[in-house]
């Protein structure tokens, strides 16, 4: 299949501020996404089975983990009296707030008309998806028996006479994670209809025609359709904006409405939220650079995709080490002795010290090289960038939920923490299973909007004015 791709040097500064590469059609894009999908399974590149094989190992070790867990409780992770709270509550967090890319890109820039969030946001809500589905294992698991995990947390009658505590933000998370999650499904899968019904069209295969038929829910590109197909978008759009803030702030009320030094702050839900947003384009970069470049997408995400997320993260990083900040200047300002001891002593001058300094380097001193704009243009930093920003939220949730908590009021229950091999079992295994969707993804369901790229072309801004 023959792309137009980009030819001159006059093309490739264009690209800096092009949203597709000159000289594409509705014809050429459609046949460019579609082609990963129909090509022979020999035509994806081998370094991508690769990453496939390592996430297929993980995902076994997520199942043994999880079955250890079931069979013995939750006394095989290195949970103590004073750290009750591990790496379940960390890495719900972390997964949560990698999710929070995809409704940013998908609703807020749809309703900010961002003409650049077409190539990217499809494959942003999937990750969005998917981030959701490891985050709500931990919770689940931690109640140390699943299966009766919706019996207590739904707040419906009983015959026990026994409801959840509602003036709890534990309970609070149900409903926010639930609707995240429920909505985000709503918003991605009503974007695919038409892409999937373009698939059908082009399936060559009667399996795969039936398959497509089905999920396209009839459509036919009828006027009455697009227009049915519009309202929904966007009425999907603004219900989800309001999550893009709702959800990590109520995260947060977890740990600010507690008395604990280290969590009582009002600084937490905004913080959080820049956190997850900041972790999100992170995560979207890491996993974006290296499949343009496998399916050669170069003139689909171009150089400006690249460089407004880059900012993006920036932005966001910067917002989240001033959060840093302001917890240091809150404990003095307070006066109060304990928040000075957890704050300005026992993060940077404790036990886990070195960990505090590690998430310094990974969100403050790392992105500091965004600012010039070569490094913003080269795939190589960013996605090292990506991949050191990743790690350094991952630290920042163990630095706010551990340290808080190892050391309390009481210096005769201080304990040290770590995670044990199940922990980090079932922790990779999230990894593993998140790498296996998105292969999936990425192999059997077009990963750019084909309809909005059109849109982006000349003949396609014809047309749309026509229409209207």
């Amino acid at each position: 299949m023959a792309t137009p791709q980009t030819r001159s040097s006059g093309a490739d500064v264009d690209m800096d501020k092009a949203v597709i590469a000159p000289g594409h059609t509705s014809a050429t894009i459609t046949a460019k996404v579609s082609e990963v999908v129909y090509s022979p399974i020999s035509n994806t590149p081998k370094w991508i089975f690769g990453i496939w094989a390592i996430g297929f190992v993980l995902v076994m070790l997520l199942q043994v983990s999880i079955a250890k867990l079931l069979f013995e409780g939750t006394g095989i992770w290195g949970l103590n009296v004073p750290v009750a709270w591990g790496f379940a509550i960390i890495n719900l967090v972390w997964w949560i707030g990698i999710g929070h890319a995809g409704t940013l890109i998908s609703a807020i820039l749809l309703l900010l008309n961002q003409q650049w969030r077409t190539s990217i946001n499809r494959f942003a809500e999937a990750m969005t998806l998917f981030a959701v589905a490891c985050a709500v294992m931990f919770p689940l698991l931690h109640t140390g028996r699943p299966w009766l995990a919706a019996y207590w947390l739904l707040p419906y009658p009983n015959t026990m006479g026994m409801w959840p505590n509602f003036r709890s933000p534990l309970i609070w998370d149900v409903f926010a994670i639930s609707t995240y999650g429920t909505v985000s499904l709503l918003f991605w899968f009503t974007g695919l209809v038409p892409d999937l019904a373009t698939m059908r069209d082009r399936a060559k295969n009667k399996t795969q025609k039936v398959l497509f038929g089905m999920l396209s829910l009839g459509w036919r590109g009828s006027a009455r359709h697009w227009h049915n197909y519009e309202k929904a978008y966007l009425l999907l759009a603004g219900l989800s904006t309001p999550l893009v803030l709702s959800v990590h702030s109520v995260i947060s009320f977890d740990f600010s409405v507690s008395q604990l030094p280290g969590w009582h702050a009002t600084i937490f839900p905004p913080y959080f939220v820049a956190g997850a947003v900041f972790a999100g384009f992170a995560m979207v970069l890491l996993l974006t650079i290296p499949v343009r470049s496998a399916f050669h997408l170069e003139d689909y995400i171009t150089s400006r995709h690249l460089q407004n997320m880059a900012n993006l993260m920036l932005v966001t990083g910067m917002i989240v080490s001033y959060g840093y900040a302001m917890e240091f200047f809150f404990a003095f300002y307070s006066g109060n002795p304990f928040e000075i001891f957890a704050i300005a002593e026992n993060r940077p001058a404790g036990p886990y010290k070195y960990q505090w300094m590690s998430l310094i380097l990974c969100n403050f001193l790392a992105i500091q090289p965004l600012w010039f704009k070569r490094v913003r243009t080269s795939t190589t930093w960013l996605w090292i960038i990506s991949f050191i920003v990743s790690i350094g939220m991952w630290l920042e949730r163990f630095v706010i939920v551990v340290i808080s908590l190892h050391r309390d009021f009481l210096p005769s229950s201080w304990d040290m923490y770590s995670g044990s091999k199940w922990d980090w079992g079932l922790y990779l295994g999230t990894i593993g299973f998140f790498l296996c969707l998105m292969f999936l993804f990425v192999r059997f369901v077009p990963m750019i909007a084909m309809f909005e790229m059109k849109l982006l072309i000349p003949e396609g801004k014809v047309e749309e004015e026509h229409d209207g």
